[in-house]
């Protein structure tokens, strides 16, 4: 498909207009996919244009249209399942498991919005006025900028997408530079062939430094959405915050898995290994620390160093493979450095940490103290730390001491115990005897702290793309005090 390396403007593929450009690699295998002309200042503002010309028409759109469009979507991309699922392999370095599992919360978040044309609902209220009637009417709020992230680029930017053009949105989406198809222009191809008219889906890829403020900054959009790095996220909410515009901010985490002494090991230690590696660990859910109690540290540590040690690394095109390739070189070298620290300052490296250009085998690493690199700072790689705790009390203290708060986990038979002890846990979710990369279509994701703002997913993604309006009908003379 040759326009994959095109911008998608009111409903065409257009050539950048940027004397710049855009190369999209391999992670794996470092060979060039294409060379693409970037977005321009110019084409962004055609793009939001385009937008807000379609919103009037597509505000209007029966709810069944709505519907129907995205019935269309699930049933394109299940049509084409197999092109997806290549393209996360290819160009995102996904395992054939990992793109299976996006490809999944993607389709279920499309499903999921079609339910919203008929979910969007005022109501009446009474009045202290006597003659008054109080009618709430609920609308969507015009263009939004969605900005894709590249680590979950075809549902973490789906997740965005579609419900607020299920909504009644139109929308212009912004791919991560690295997976420009599927966080993008494989996004909006589908959305062509499904029937979407022209303008309610734009796609430009550019540079952050040459589109990403003015993409922010731009007087159209009501709202921007965007998923990535905390501190990418808080220059987006300064910017927006100069500009009055609201903002669906998903950032970084430092997710904590948390065993306690009556946790079934066996279940404990598949949670983590699977809230771990998937996907190279590249999630912002993935587990971060693993903190366990000391009666259970050592049996613990061992189920689990021979686990990770079975992964198969390697070519993510291969079914067998687990842990594929970090996304850029810079990544992993990146984490070796904090491991090195690390085991500086006192920490153990009792297995892995292997590296071939952008593979890294599974680290695990042990005696390991908050305060070490390996710890405090988000990982984004396969590298496990883990930190013996006494109480529940020192548990909670350690989950907490980290500016970030978006996951989490807790294993224990007892599950009232789990559940008080999460409720302790300052972030926007916890799992009970399950592992922190969760996330369902109908549920409320999203972080607390530095891990972001607002939720996504079910009534509080509607709520977030939809506006409320308070119109008072005065059906008899009222009298005034003057």
């Amino acid at each position: 498909m040759t326009n994959y390396n095109k911008q998608f403007i009111n409903g065409a593929w257009k050539e950048g207009s940027s004397e710049k450009t855009l190369e999209n690699i391999n992670p794996y295998s470092q060979e060039s996919i294409f060379m693409m002309n970037s977005a321009s200042e110019e084409d962004l503002n055609r793009a939001y244009n385009a937008a807000a010309d379609a919103f009037p028409a597509w505000k209007d759109t029966a709810p069944a249209e709505k519907q129907k469009l995205m019935h269309n979507v699930a049933r394109v991309m299940t049509e084409r399942k197999k092109e997806i699922i290549s393209w996360l392999i290819k160009e995102a370095g996904s395992s054939s498991v990992k793109a299976e599992v996006e490809f999944g919360a993607a389709l279920a978040i499309v499903n999921e919005s079609a339910s919203f044309p008929h979910r969007v609902k005022g109501q009446i209220m009474a009045s202290d006025i006597p003659g008054k009637e109080n009618r709430i009417y609920r609308s969507p709020k015009g263009v939004i900028g969605v900005i894709g992230p590249w680590n979950f680029p075809f549902h973490l930017s789906m997740r965005s997408v579609a419900p607020a053009v299920a909504a009644g949105n139109t929308v212009v989406l912004k791919p991560a530079s690295d997976t420009v198809v599927t966080a993008g222009t494989l996004i909006a191809d589908i959305f062509k062939e499904a029937g979407a008219a022209a303008g309610v889906l734009n796609v430009t890829a550019g540079r952050g430094s040459e589109i990403g403020d003015a993409f922010v900054t731009h007087p159209v959009p009501k709202v921007i959405s965007f998923t990535g790095s905390t501190e990418v996220g808080s220059h987006i909410a300064e910017l927006a915050g100069r500009h009055i515009k609201e903002t669906a901010l998903e950032l970084g985490g430092n997710n904590a898995f948390i065993v306690l002494p009556d946790a079934d090991l066996e279940q404990a230690v598949n949670s983590a290994i699977f809230g771990k590696f998937l996907h190279q660990g590249q999630i912002c859910m993935s587990i971060n620390r693993l903190l366990v109690h000391e009666d259970v540290y050592d049996e613990f540590t061992s189920l689990f160093k021979e686990r990770a040690a079975s992964l198969p690394v390697g070519d993510p095109a291969d079914q067998n493979t687990v842990v594929g390739p970090l996304i850029k070189v810079e990544q992993v070298e990146r984490i070796l450095a904090d491991i090195k620290a690390s085991v500086e300052q006192g920490a153990s490296l009792i297995y892995g940490g292997q590296t071939d250009g952008t593979l890294m085998h599974p680290a695990v690493l042990t005696d390991v103290t908050q305060g070490m690199p390996i710890a405090e700072n988000e990982i984004f790689g396969p590298a496990a730390p883990i930190i013996r705790f006494s109480t529940e009390e020192e548990a909670v203290k350690l989950a907490n001491a980290t500016p970030y708060g978006l996951s989490g986990a807790v294993h224990s038979s007892a599950l009232h115990r789990a559940a008080e002890l999460a409720k302790q846990i300052d972030s926007g979710m916890v799992h009970i005897n399950d592992q922190p990369v969760n996330d369902e279509p109908h549920a409320a994701f999203g972080g607390e702290k530095q891990s972001g703002l607002g939720r996504f997913g079910g009534e509080w993604a509607l709520d977030k793309f939809t506006t409320e309006k308070w119109i008072s009908v005065q059906s008899e003379k009222r009298s005034y005090p003057f």
